[in-house]
């Protein structure tokens, strides 16, 4: 299904944007060494809850997990880079953290992830990876346009990973987004450009580069969710929700709080 969402919508939709990025933005702000993973969870649960919306991922059972995946925002440390499911594990120096969340408010979702480096300790290699994707999702959302393909956005994402020297996995990637989360097309981090879907006006997409240091090949983990690299290399993980409009993309999933 690809939904191509009214003015009214499209603003209910910039205010489910901004929910997610406040609440990633005070999260990130609360997490410091020894941050318990639980607590992010807890912690997130109640601005959602507070805010009136509902939670993406409680209830989600797709045929890839272990369902349902039963917390409210995925927690992916260093290895651990797509649907990191919340454990108790209290986070050390030079921890590289993913946050992912995705809400759903006044019937429209929201979708975004950040990762950063918890603590003092600042590896560059991590800070490079991170840095990467920032520039990839960059890329991916300059391309987005009415007109463009989504192969357009896929190639300008995969072209700033590849350049950087990170082998890039297409299984999972950017998505549709509206009145559910997940929803056609499909955005790889890697394509062909002028090929796939035309953008139109009202498409809300999700983008998301992720990498892993030396590899493109992921495992799950015993928990039944969490997908990790296969050789045990750290991962970094941007996302942002954007809506096409008639001038380009607008970026849904900026905080408006003020550091």
């Amino acid at each position: 299904m690809i939904e191509i969402l009214s003015r009214t919508e499209l603003g209910r939709a910039k205010e489910a944007g901004a929910l997610v990025a406040n609440i990633l933005h005070t999260l990130k702000g609360r997490t410091t060494v020894g941050t318990n993973l639980l607590d992010i969870d807890r912690w997130a649960k109640s601005m959602i809850l507070e805010a009136g919306a509902v939670s993406c991922y409680v209830d989600y059972a797709p045929s890839f997990g272990r369902g349902p995946f039963g917390h409210y925002i995925c927690t992916g440390v260093n290895d651990a880079v797509l649907h990191g499911l919340p454990t108790d594990y209290k986070l050390a120096d030079g921890d590289l953290l993913t946050l992912d969340l995705a809400v759903l408010k006044d019937g429209i979702a929201a979708d975004s992830a950040i990762s950063f480096i918890v603590g003092e300790s600042k590896p560059a290699e991590s800070v490079a990876m991170i840095e990467a994707t920032e520039r990839a999702l960059r890329a991916g959302i300059e391309a987005a346009r009415p007109g463009a393909r989504i192969g357009d956005l896929s190639y300008a994402i995969g072209s700033v990973l590849s350049e950087a020297g990170y082998p890039v996995n297409t299984e999972f990637g950017g998505h549709g987004i509206g009145s559910t989360m997940h929803q056609e097309p499909h955005v790889p981090n890697m394509g062909r450009p002028g090929r796939g879907y035309k953008l139109r006006p009202g498409l809300l997409l999700a983008l998301e580069p992720w990498v892993m240091a030396d590899t493109a090949q992921l495992v799950t983990d015993a928990d039944g969710w969490t997908l990790r690299s296969a050789t045990g290399c750290r991962t970094a993980h941007s996302e942002h929700t954007i809506a096409i409009t008639n001038d380009g993309a607008e970026i849904l999933t900026l905080p408006t709080l003020v550091s």
